[in-house]
């Protein structure tokens, strides 16, 4: 079984592939990045001489390189996570997201030749790994609702609209074409190798080095948090027996404040709350997710195993002994990594 694991070198495709190869050492997966911001080839370091993996970097938006890689592999499975994650850069600069997250999702999913490769190499399965974003948000004064599968897409930010337009773009192939896809839409992950901009690496980082833990607005904006551990055994499950053409939500059941995970972690790491700053709320700021993963415990048995309660405390101990990982992100060496060590090595083509 080859699988091609696209956006492998970022948070939640890097947790995939270690999931990937330690439960299917047989198991050969390739992982294709072009390693923009949120791309770290160190973070793939443990599995780099391991003899069923590969590590190709290019974008899934260069057409040739990407046909090529096919020919090269015949893959049986492609698990899509490339995609510009970031919501605050998507509000400043919205086209690199569009390009990424819909023109590439075009090139992989999409064209007559692609198509006709995928036919010719029997791609088994095509999974694209959406967001619950695409949903828009909920009030925080009908805790009773959550998003389900039916729920319609109502986007707020240019990286919620560009995944929806993937999403829409991969189901559209499975209807016209027969191919067979399948998508997940996750609420929001957490755990190892999180870069460090997101709401919990930022705020773990920025306590233990006693700088301001910038929230925004009140901080009352609800989340429903998964353990990426969590989340990569799901999609494990979806491309294994997931019926081809579906849609799964994939969420934590552990609804948060932002305030409220700011507070456990100064807590936690025996910081004063009055490092808490308050900042001008974001644009267009989504109230609250919450997912229904009722699909997904019925059909394929999946749930999530992870309390937050303990999991902030695993990620928390993560992050105190894994310094040297996003202590290099935040001065920016990271960008220099490739070149500097894997620039050489064979198969980085």
């Amino acid at each position: 079984m080859t699988i091609i694991v696209t956006g492998g070198a970022g948070f939640i495709g890097s947790n995939f592939i270690f999931h990937m190869l330690d439960k299917y050492p047989d198991y050969r997966i390739v992982c294709l990045d072009c390693l923009t911001y949120a791309g770290n080839l160190s973070t793939l370091a443990p599995v780099m001489e391991n003899p069923n993996f590969r590590f190709v970097k290019e974008s899934i938006t260069d057409r040739e390189a990407v046909y090529k890689l096919f020919e090269e592999e015949h893959p049986d499975i492609i698990v899509n996570f490339a995609a510009e994650s970031h919501v605050d850069r998507s509000i400043e600069n919205p086209e690199v997201f569009l390009d990424t997250n819909i023109k590439g999702t075009a090139v992989v999913m999409g064209t007559t030749t692609l198509l006709d490769a995928c036919r010719t190499y029997g791609i088994k399965r095509y999974h694209q790994v959406s967001t619950d974003e695409v949903y828009g948000d909920l009030p925080l004064d009908r805790p009773d609702l959550f998003f389900t599968e039916e729920t319609p897409i109502h986007t707020s930010s240019p990286y919620s609209s560009s995944k929806a337009a993937a999403d829409l773009l991969v189901l559209a192939y499975h209807r016209t074409y027969g191919l067979p896809v399948t998508i997940s839409r996750c609420s929001n992950n957490y755990g190892p190798y999180h870069f460090p901009e997101k709401l919990i690496p930022l705020m773990i980082a920025n306590a233990l080095n006693d700088k301001p833990l910038p929230v925004y607005g009140k901080g009352e904006n609800v989340r429903d948090w998964l353990y990426v551990e969590d989340h990569c055994k799901a999609i494990d499950l979806i491309i294994h027996n997931g019926r081809v053409g579906e849609v799964y939500n994939i969420g934590g059941h552990n609804e948060m404040t932002n305030i409220d995970i700011v507070k456990i972690i100064c807590k936690e790491l025996g910081k004063p709350e009055s490092l808490i700053t308050y900042v001008e709320d974001r644009k267009g700021h989504d109230m609250r997710y919450a997912i229904d993963p009722t699909k997904i415990h019925s059909e394929l048995g999946w749930l999530p195993e992870t309390k937050f309660a303990d999991g902030i405390k695993k990620t928390i101990k993560w992050y105190l002994d894994n310094k040297e990982w996003w202590e290099t992100i935040i001065s920016g060496e990271y960008q220099n990594y490739y070149d500097e060590m894997y620039g050489s090595r064979e198969g980085m083509k």
